[in-house]
């Protein structure tokens, strides 16, 4: 059985579900299919009442979505709800904004006239992830449907109930069906959606590795695809940092959503001048969360995920260690019930250490301290990936000038790498290819058609 409900905090399996069959599921893909030829029809107003509507039911059913959220992969109660009215803004913001992102371009050839149109591409089949179960499908769903596309997701097998949860949502808010579509599915059964030639694009939130299968096969059937992947980010300090917010924002990057965010600050790279204190509040700071049950206000360190992640996170904990590296803080697995594991801090980490290329998915910091600026911006740029980053400084200019010199797709000054509705997001490097959100996500799956209009009698 993969798709199941397990509570990481006390490990009690809450709830099973069964896998479609084959037939099951190019059922699934026929009524997609026959739903897009309706839905591409509909005009900017009629699709933005139902995708704004979707976002009125998530705000409606705030606390009752965030429960699942919680039961399921262990987020801290307030995030999950945070995550959802997150949802929701994004809904809203493509019900608002999609036929301006998406309005003809007028262009200005020589003689006659052009213009580029902006039009749906199909059934878009998404792969998205168990970290945020519906701010991953919201960025997926809601710019896309307002394209005029329909979209299949095959969702986390760690948390069904958000899956099946964010596709009634939108029957409840009026959706055809065949719009949004939850797919049970195997790995063989995703391979078969890529093959099939009634979808015309994919997407997939992951790891590197399941990105090199899903690219391999959409690449062999010649679909476009994106790929938002993983992330080493680099939280740099240089010495003219205010030291206090510093800490209380790498704090932030470290541990939202326990640590489990692609986006979350995973080196923390210190110039010298700072390098000590930053490192004894840092450590303080961590010292005090407490674990607990993550629907109780009080808890501050929620269990991760699954005892799988857990395990591989300890793993590679375990291997830092054997070459090299030294623990400021933790390391281990709490005594207790539950996937719950000590807020992490190792330092000492050079080239030649496995954790120097890694990603560190879960409570786990990697200190490291430079020389000076130029230090910093070589170490943060020395990484496999290339999703986000941050520089903290006073000098705004001076943050600036450091942040466009950062390889990656985001960086933030004064302020961890993170999303909004109206902000681009994607990476470079073993990060991914594409963009999501903001006017640029919107535009990802569209064909931008030329129209030309030219005088009958003019010259070739």
């Amino acid at each position: 059985m993969s798709y199941q409900s397990i509570n990481p905090f006390n490990g009690e399996l809450v709830k099973s579900f069964d896998e479609h069959s084959d037939h099951q599921l190019d059922e699934a893909i026929a009524t997609a299919a026959k739903c897009f030829e309706d839905w591409r029809k509909h005009t900017y107003a009629q699709k933005a009442r139902i995708v704004s509507k979707a976002a009125a039911l998530m705000r409606e059913r705030a606390e009752e979505l965030a429960r699942l959220v919680t039961l399921e992969m262990g987020k801290l109660f307030a995030e999950s709800v945070g995550e959802v009215m997150l949802s929701a803004d994004i809904l809203d913001y493509y019900a608002k904004h999609a036929e301006r992102f998406l309005a003809p371009e007028h262009l200005n050839p020589d003689s006659g006239t052009a213009v580029i149109e902006s039009s749906p591409l199909g059934v878009l089949f998404g792969v998205q992830p168990w970290n945020f179960p519906y701010y991953q499908l919201a960025r997926f769903a809601g710019p896309n449907l307002m394209v005029g596309n329909v979209v299949m997701v095959k969702h986390s097998g760690t948390v069904p109930q958000c899956a099946i949860a964010f596709e009634k949502l939108w029957l409840d808010a009026g959706a055809p069906k065949g719009a949004y579509t939850n797919l049970l599915i195997s790995h063989e059964q995703v391979l078969a959606v890529i093959d099939d030639s009634r979808i015309r694009g994919v997407a997939l939130t992951g790891g590197v590795a399941a990105a090199r299968g899903v690219a391999e096969r959409a690449g062999k059937n010649v679909k476009k695809t994106t790929m938002e992947l993983g992330g080493s980010d680099a939280f740099i300090v240089l010495e003219d940092a205010d030291l206090d917010k510093a800490v209380t924002w790498a704090m932030w990057a470290k541990m939202n959503n326990m640590g489990q965010c692609c986006i979350a600050g995973k080196r923390f790279i210190v110039v010298e001048a700072l390098a000590d204190r930053f490192l004894a509040k840092f450590k303080s700071a961590m010292e005090t969360l407490k674990p607990g049950d993550p629907m109780d206000k009080s808890t501050t360190l929620g269990p991760l995920s699954t005892e799988a992640a857990l395990l591989q996170l300890l793993q590679q904990v375990d291997q830092a260690i054997d070459h090299g590296a030294t623990v400021v803080l933790g390391g281990k697995r709490l005594d207790r019930p539950g996937s719950f594991m000590q807020p992490t801090i190792l330092t000492d980490i050079w080239p030649d250490n496995p954790a120097y290329r890694e990603e560190f998915f879960g409570p786990v910091a990697l200190f490291f301290r430079v020389k000076d600026e130029e230090a910093a911006i070589t170490l943060a740029n020395d990484s496999d990936y290339g999703l986000g980053g941050s520089v903290f400084t006073q000098d705004i200019e001076r943050g600036k000038r450091v942040a466009s010199r950062i390889d990656t797709g985001m960086v933030f000054v004064n302020h961890p790498t993170w999303t909004a509705a109206d902000l681009p997001f994607g990476g470079i490097k073993n990060s991914g290819y594409g963009r999501e959100l903001s006017s640029l996500g919107i535009q990802e799956f569209v064909n931008k058609k030329l129209v030309r209009v030219a005088d009958i009698n003019a010259s070739a």
